[in-house]
């Protein structure tokens, strides 16, 4: 079984805004052209994918930790979507009970709604076919605290890899993809402190009419706008520091450090975006599971217009038969 890895950030932004320095968004555009081309020579039977949702898909009503998605559509928020993804129904099925089997418990859904936090890196990634290969969704709560611990989300990962040891050795090509990150804080509502009518949204705010998802996207683009302009004011501002430092504990594999990271400390530094880490470390976990690995990291731009610390990495085992 042959496995490989990508993680990358994501930004609604990428097709609304332009960044001032155009070199930073030729560099992130290359860098999604080359590994989709790799992706298409890998040509994966199985893409294994981690990603957070933006309230699009998954509401306060019943918000699980994490959820597998049995069948899936995506959203539709910033234009990714319509459509099904190609989701390997009884495989799903296989993962969820094993990784119950393995002690942490996930929710599951016939009827998942993959907001741009999935779609994004899959458009990218895919040639913009969404159900081009067999995609097994799976959510992780960043943004309804209280949120999932990095320790939780890391058990969650380590279940998956189990998972994919029971797989045909000779016949399977996995990748994994962990989505979201790094520093970033988008202007995401929080239960608790908003008027009662926003409140309602984020308890119950499925399937929108588009005018409302207008209204609702042109906040996010007025805030990349204001954050370009200078004014930090409005959002947490990104974090440079931070996000290398993060990108130097995956390539380390440094889970211990990882699991340290409270609720807070990762709000702190990364604003609310920044919780989507747990999507990454996800995906890492599983890889590192299997074996040890080593990562590429193919760019960092940190890009105001798209509110994203940016990064794109790969990853691939030192040893190929270190997981058998």
């Amino acid at each position: 079984m042959a496995v490989k890895l990508i993680c990358a950030s994501h930004s609604p932004l990428m097709e609304f805004a332009t960044p001032q320095d155009q070199a930073q968004e030729q560099n992130v555009r290359d860098t999604f052209k080359k590994l989709a081309d790799e992706v298409k020579q890998y040509d994966p039977t199985l893409m294994i994918v981690y990603g957070p949702d933006h309230f699009n898909g998954f509401f306060y009503d019943l918000m699980p930790s994490f959820c597998v998605g049995i069948r899936a559509s995506a959203a539709g928020d910033w234009n990714y979507g319509p459509g099904q993804l190609h989701v390997p129904e009884q495989r799903s099925k296989e993962m969820i009970r094993h990784v119950l089997d393995e002690g942490v418990d996930v929710a599951y859904s016939y009827r998942m709604q993959a907001d741009h936090g999935i779609t994004q890196p899959l458009h990218f990634l895919c040639d913009g076919q969404l159900d081009r290969y067999a995609t097994i969704p799976i959510f992780i709560n960043a943004a309804a605290v209280p949120l999932p611990t990095v320790d939780r989300t890391v058990k969650l990962g380590q279940a998956i890899a189990e998972f994919l040891k029971t797989l045909d050795l000779q016949k399977e090509r996995v990748l994994i993809l962990g989505t979201g990150g790094l520093s970033h804080d988008p202007p995401t509502p929080q239960i608790g402190s908003v008027p009662p009518e926003t409140e309602e949204f984020l308890i119950a705010g499925r399937n929108p009419s588009p005018e409302a998802r207008n209204i609702r996207q042109s906040k996010v683009i007025a805030v990349g706008e204001k954050l370009a302009a200078g004014d930090k004011s409005v959002a947490v501002p990104l974090n440079a520091a931070w996000d290398l430092q993060i990108l130097d504990l995956f390539k380390n594999a440094d889970f211990d450090a990882l699991i340290a990271m409270t609720e807070e400390d990762i709000r702190q530094h990364g604003g609310r975006g920044g919780q989507e880490i747990r999507c990454w470390i996800a995906a890492l976990a599983t890889m590192h599971a299997l074996g040890e690995y080593d990562m590429q990291v193919h760019c960092y731009e940190e890009i105001d217009e798209w509110i994203a610390g940016f990064s794109i990495v790969s990853a691939e085992f030192k040893n190929q038969g270190s997981y058998l």
